[in-house]
């Protein structure tokens, strides 16, 4: 039996594999969410720069780390980038980021608001573990569905990556002098930033990284719409081992065990959501303009 690879911490893109590429492997449903998850993890620096103004004060180790964590995520991108270019050549990374960053300005990100949008430091960690716990168990089922060896090479370097990175923000949701929060709002702010993955910043980012400039114009951005065509394929590759890690990591961010019954549960429960949600099949040829 083969044993699997172990991606260590502080790879670049001169370590991939890049000569293994076979555009015969590339599906074209796995290329186009490639591309958007490119352009979402590149816009890393605007994340950035929120995290500090929320940890300001915190101390020079934690901002280093936060400045650590936002340079690995854009290489995720520079890396999800390169390798959806040699998949499909039309695409021009660079100028699919520029269009993304145009069109997607989250409020808190512009503010001068010091306070975290999730009420506290302990509540945006809590978030933060919540996206990693997310983007660790997607890119390893991505590493686990595709047969493209360089695509499954970086799908494995970044679900280490990011699990590390949610390791590094429990460990910066404990050290935390405030008080703790009671279970049921660290739950609230868990489920609030679940729901979030439906809201612009993936659809937009699918819209920018497969709809041509030149076609915009016909084609429309409509976000119910890109956000159902981006979740297709997630919906579609997750197994249950996957979503069972995800939710045991979420529960842990909030204080649950994750081996109760409660994270078996959910994990059930979360398992049958994405099978009727990939069972609602394809949401039909994107909306034109009026």
């Amino acid at each position: 039996m083969t044993e699997p690879t172990v991606y260590r911490q502080g790879w670049t893109l001169d370590d991939v594999a890049w000569s293994k590429f076979d555009r015969s492997k590339a599906s074209p449903q796995m290329v186009a969410a490639i591309k958007a998850a490119s352009l979402v993890e590149l816009n890393a620096p605007d994340y950035v720069s929120y995290l500090k103004k929320v940890f300001r004060d915190a101390g020079p180790e934690t901002l280093a780390a936060i400045e650590q964590w936002g340079c690995e995520e854009s290489q995720h991108g520079r890396a999800l980038g390169r390798w959806a270019e040699l998949a499909d050549p039309d695409f021009k990374v660079d100028e699919a980021f520029a269009r993304f960053r145009a069109g997607y300005k989250p409020e808190h990100f512009a503010s001068e608001d010091t306070t975290s949008i999730r009420g506290s430091r302990r509540g945006e960690m809590i978030a933060r573990c919540v996206v990693e716990s997310g983007t660790s168990s997607y890119y390893t089922a991505i590493k686990d569905a595709t047969e493209e060896p360089v695509l499954k090479e970086i799908a494995g370097r970044i679900a280490a990556d990011e699990y590390r990175h949610y390791k590094l923000f429990f460990e910066t949701l404990k050290a935390q002098d405030e008080p703790d929060l009671p279970l049921w709002r660290k739950a609230m702010v868990a489920v609030g930033r679940i729901t979030e993955s439906d809201d612009d910043e993936l659809a937009y980012a699918y819209y920018c990284a497969n709809v041509r400039p030149a076609e915009t114009a016909r084609l429309p951005y409509q976000r119910a719409y890109y956000a159902k065509v981006a979740a297709g394929l997630l919906n579609r590759i997750y197994r249950p081992s996957h979503v069972h890690k995800l939710v045991q990591m979420v529960a842990m961010s909030i204080g649950l065990k994750p081996q109760g019954r409660i994270v078996r549960f959910g994990a059930k429960l979360v398992w049958q959501m994405l099978r009727i949600r990939a069972g609602a099949g394809d949401p039909g040829p994107a909306p034109l303009a009026a």
